[in-house]
């Protein structure tokens, strides 16, 4: 499970929680942040019981904070500024197990754009856009040796779940599989050409991703030349 996950995993966890919940409803139905004050006045609990709950939204990353003094109001003696809250900034996905479509639509939306820009076939555009997916994730990462440890660390982050099996990594999960099942070429050559990219981004030069299918597994595995 990657770090990114596991956080969003804690921060819908949250939600659980009824009173919260009811907060949390309440602020993002809102065109405007809100108070404390009209927040415990809408759901029908203690200003304490309010101030808790959604102060544990914004640690747990559902809500962000920010302090505004009333309409006509500023200067001195204008009192402290109310303290305000509105739905945080950040996605928030759980899928179980990962899947990260968001990086495909990405992968995607590069390759219509280079297709139209560069006047090239789409499917040489979709091999340079993953490619160059594949690029970013290592660089990302701080660019480490192309060991099979630290290949396996940021492919675990993608939501790959690697397992090194006899000098080979094999990639228990599928990031796009609903895609994959549906255009499973297109899709099977769009992870190796972004694990190539990956590859090449940490000079791994004696590993190599190639296409090998397999029931309930990604269809690339990587291994020696």
């Amino acid at each position: 499970m990657s770090d990114d996950l596991a956080a969003d995993i804690t921060s819908v966890a949250a939600l659980s929680e009824p009173v919260r919940r009811g907060l949390y409803r309440y602020v993002v139905s809102q065109d405007e942040p809100v108070s404390r004050e009209s927040a415990a006045a809408a759901t029908g609990v203690a200003h304490h019981v309010a101030k808790f709950n959604l102060d544990r939204l914004v640690t747990d990353g559902l809500l962000e904070v920010e302090y505004r003094r009333p309409p006509g109001r500023s200067g001195p003696g204008a009192g402290r500024p109310t303290k305000l809250y509105r739905r945080a900034a950040r996605d928030i996905s759980v899928t179980l197990p990962e899947r990260h479509y968001d990086l495909a639509g990405r992968i995607l939306a590069e390759a219509v754009t280079i297709a139209g820009r560069d006047g090239v076939p789409m499917g040489e555009a979709l091999q340079t856009a993953a490619r160059e997916a594949g690029r970013h994730l290592g660089e990302e990462a701080g660019s480490p040796s192309g060991t099979p440890q630290s290949i396996c660390g940021i492919l675990g982050a993608t939501g790959y779940e690697p397992r090194t099996t006899d000098g080979e990594v094999v990639l228990a999960n599928c990031p796009f599989h609903d895609l994959a099942q549906r255009y499973t070429a297109l899709v099977c050559g769009m992870n190796l050409h972004l694990i190539d990219g990956l590859l090449d981004a940490l000079d791994a030069e004696d590993l190599r991703a190639r296409l090998d299918p397999g029931p309930d597994r990604c269809c690339v595995t990587i291994g020696r030349d």
